[in-house]
């Protein structure tokens, strides 16, 4: 299964995020494309930083994604 985005592309979201969080902490208003966040989002922007920087660590340890799963069947000796 291919990833969604690399791990360049997870850090400049990352970045993104990071830039908007000083932004906002600066001043009322920040936007990211078509987007303006403003100081109510502060939670929102905190989320996807934990997010992001999750997946840059994921990615950079070469961790695929989600949990692992494994299958037994127990056996009566």
């Amino acid at each position: 299964m291919a990833e969604p985005w690399t791990l360049q592309q997870a850090q400049e979201h990352l970045a993104d995020w990071l830039q908007a969080d000083t932004a906002c902490s600066n001043s009322q208003s920040y936007t990211i494309g078509n987007r303006t966040l403003t100081r109510s989002h502060l939670a929102e922007i905190a989320k996807r930083i934990v997010f992001w920087r999750a997946e840059c660590d994921r990615l950079a340890n070469g961790r695929g994604p989600g949990a692992r799963v494994i299958r037994a069947i127990p056996v009566d000796v």
